[in-house]
Protein backbone atom coordinates (compact mmCIF):
# COMPACT_ATOMS: atom_id res chain seq x y z
CA UNK A 1 0.00 0.00 0.00
CA UNK A 2 1.41 3.39 -0.97
CA UNK A 3 2.01 5.87 1.84
CA UNK A 4 -0.56 8.61 2.26
CA UNK A 5 1.06 11.93 1.46
CA UNK A 6 0.88 14.33 4.37
CA UNK A 7 0.33 18.02 3.81
CA UNK A 8 3.36 20.17 4.46
CA UNK A 9 3.30 21.90 7.81
CA UNK A 10 3.87 25.31 6.26
CA UNK A 11 1.20 27.47 4.65
CA UNK A 12 2.52 27.35 1.06
CA UNK A 13 -0.12 26.69 -1.60
CA UNK A 14 -0.30 23.03 -2.63
CA UNK A 15 0.71 23.81 -6.24
CA UNK A 16 3.78 25.87 -5.29
CA UNK A 17 6.96 24.13 -6.37
CA UNK A 18 10.01 24.55 -4.19
CA UNK A 19 12.67 26.71 -5.74
CA UNK A 20 16.21 25.58 -6.40
CA UNK A 21 18.06 24.85 -3.18
CA UNK A 22 14.83 24.84 -1.17
CA UNK A 23 14.54 22.30 1.63
CA UNK A 24 12.12 19.42 1.33
CA UNK A 25 8.89 20.30 3.15
CA UNK A 26 8.11 18.62 6.44
CA UNK A 27 6.21 15.43 5.74
CA UNK A 28 5.21 12.08 7.17
CA UNK A 29 5.31 9.03 4.93
CA UNK A 30 3.20 6.70 7.10
CA UNK A 31 0.72 8.61 9.28
CA UNK A 32 -0.98 5.46 10.60
CA UNK A 33 2.35 4.14 11.89
CA UNK A 34 3.09 7.51 13.49
CA UNK A 35 -0.27 7.46 15.29
CA UNK A 36 0.23 3.88 16.53
CA UNK A 37 3.67 4.66 17.94
CA UNK A 38 2.43 7.90 19.51
CA UNK A 39 -0.43 6.05 21.21
CA UNK A 40 1.94 3.40 22.52
CA UNK A 41 4.40 5.97 23.89
CA UNK A 42 1.57 7.87 25.60
CA UNK A 43 0.29 4.65 27.18
CA UNK A 44 3.80 3.76 28.38
CA UNK A 45 4.14 7.19 29.94
CA UNK A 46 0.84 6.72 31.76
CA UNK A 47 1.93 3.28 32.98
CA UNK A 48 5.31 4.50 34.25
CA UNK A 49 3.57 7.20 36.27
CA UNK A 50 1.44 4.61 38.05
CA UNK A 51 4.06 2.05 39.00
CA UNK A 52 7.55 1.69 40.37
CA UNK A 53 9.96 -0.01 38.00
CA UNK A 54 12.77 -2.39 38.84
CA UNK A 55 16.04 -2.39 36.90
CA UNK A 56 14.96 -4.94 34.22
CA UNK A 57 11.75 -2.95 33.69
CA UNK A 58 13.69 0.28 33.22
CA UNK A 59 16.05 -1.39 30.77
CA UNK A 60 13.07 -2.75 28.82
CA UNK A 61 11.42 0.68 28.74
CA UNK A 62 14.66 2.25 27.49
CA UNK A 63 14.78 -0.33 24.69
CA UNK A 64 11.15 0.35 23.77
CA UNK A 65 11.75 4.10 23.85
CA UNK A 66 14.81 3.87 21.60
CA UNK A 67 13.05 1.54 19.18
CA UNK A 68 10.05 3.88 19.09
CA UNK A 69 12.28 6.85 18.27
CA UNK A 70 13.93 4.80 15.53
CA UNK A 71 10.58 3.75 14.06
CA UNK A 72 9.34 7.33 14.17
CA UNK A 73 12.47 8.47 12.34
CA UNK A 74 11.67 6.05 9.52
CA UNK A 75 8.40 7.85 8.68
CA UNK A 76 9.62 11.45 8.99
CA UNK A 77 11.13 13.80 6.44
CA UNK A 78 14.83 14.64 7.00
CA UNK A 79 14.13 17.95 8.77
CA UNK A 80 11.66 16.38 11.21
CA UNK A 81 14.03 13.44 11.73
CA UNK A 82 16.81 15.87 12.70
CA UNK A 83 14.49 17.71 15.07
CA UNK A 84 13.44 14.44 16.72
CA UNK A 85 17.08 13.31 17.08
CA UNK A 86 17.90 16.59 18.82
CA UNK A 87 14.96 16.37 21.21
CA UNK A 88 15.05 12.63 21.91
CA UNK A 89 18.67 11.54 22.28
CA UNK A 90 19.35 7.91 23.21
CA UNK A 91 19.45 6.99 26.89
CA UNK A 92 22.62 5.47 28.33
CA UNK A 93 22.93 2.52 30.68
CA UNK A 94 20.11 1.81 33.09
CA UNK A 95 17.95 4.94 33.25
CA UNK A 96 16.23 6.02 36.41
CA UNK A 97 12.45 6.15 36.58
CA UNK A 98 12.68 9.93 36.39
CA UNK A 99 14.84 9.81 33.25
CA UNK A 100 12.35 7.48 31.59
CA UNK A 101 9.39 9.67 32.51
CA UNK A 102 11.09 12.85 31.32
CA UNK A 103 12.19 11.26 28.02
CA UNK A 104 8.75 9.83 27.34
CA UNK A 105 6.97 13.06 28.30
CA UNK A 106 9.30 15.00 26.01
CA UNK A 107 8.59 12.59 23.15
CA UNK A 108 4.82 12.73 23.73
CA UNK A 109 4.96 16.54 23.84
CA UNK A 110 6.91 16.65 20.57
CA UNK A 111 4.43 14.31 18.92
CA UNK A 112 1.49 16.41 20.11
CA UNK A 113 3.20 19.50 18.68
CA UNK A 114 3.67 17.65 15.40
CA UNK A 115 -0.03 16.75 15.33
CA UNK A 116 -1.00 20.37 16.03
CA UNK A 117 1.28 21.47 13.18
CA UNK A 118 -0.43 19.02 10.84
CA UNK A 119 -3.85 20.30 11.91
CA UNK A 120 -2.76 23.90 11.36
CA UNK A 121 -1.40 23.04 7.91
CA UNK A 122 -4.66 21.32 6.99
CA UNK A 123 -6.65 24.33 8.18
CA UNK A 124 -4.43 26.68 6.14
CA UNK A 125 -4.79 24.47 3.06
CA UNK A 126 -8.56 24.36 3.44
CA UNK A 127 -8.71 28.14 3.79
CA UNK A 128 -6.50 28.59 0.71
CA UNK A 129 -8.60 26.13 -1.29
CA UNK A 130 -11.80 27.88 -0.18
CA UNK A 131 -10.35 31.23 -1.24
CA UNK A 132 -9.28 29.84 -4.62
CA UNK A 133 -12.72 28.33 -5.12
CA UNK A 134 -14.38 31.67 -4.37
CA UNK A 135 -12.06 33.44 -6.83
CA UNK A 136 -12.85 30.91 -9.54
CA UNK A 137 -16.55 31.18 -8.82
CA UNK A 138 -16.48 34.98 -9.05
CA UNK A 139 -14.52 34.91 -12.30
CA UNK A 140 -16.94 32.36 -13.75
CA UNK A 141 -20.00 34.59 -13.35
CA UNK A 142 -20.77 36.63 -16.47
CA UNK A 143 -20.97 40.41 -15.94
CA UNK A 144 -24.34 41.68 -14.79
CA UNK A 145 -25.55 38.41 -13.23
CA UNK A 146 -26.20 38.40 -9.50
CA UNK A 147 -23.85 36.45 -7.24
CA UNK A 148 -24.89 33.95 -4.59
CA UNK A 149 -27.10 36.53 -2.85
CA UNK A 150 -29.44 36.81 -5.85
CA UNK A 151 -32.38 34.94 -4.34
CA UNK A 152 -34.75 36.22 -7.07
CA UNK A 153 -32.94 34.19 -9.72
CA UNK A 154 -35.00 31.06 -10.40
CA UNK A 155 -32.40 29.40 -12.65
CA UNK A 156 -30.88 26.29 -11.17
CA UNK A 157 -33.85 25.55 -8.96
CA UNK A 158 -35.46 22.25 -9.75
CA UNK A 159 -38.46 22.35 -7.49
Amino acid sequence: MDPIPEPPTDAAPPDAAPGPGAAEPESISQPAKLLRIASMVRELLDETRQTSLDEPGRIRLRQIYERSVGELSDVLSPDLKDELATLAPPMQGVPTESEIRVAQAQLVGWLEGLFHGIQAALFAQQAAARSQFEQIRRRGLPAGEPGPSGADDARGQYL
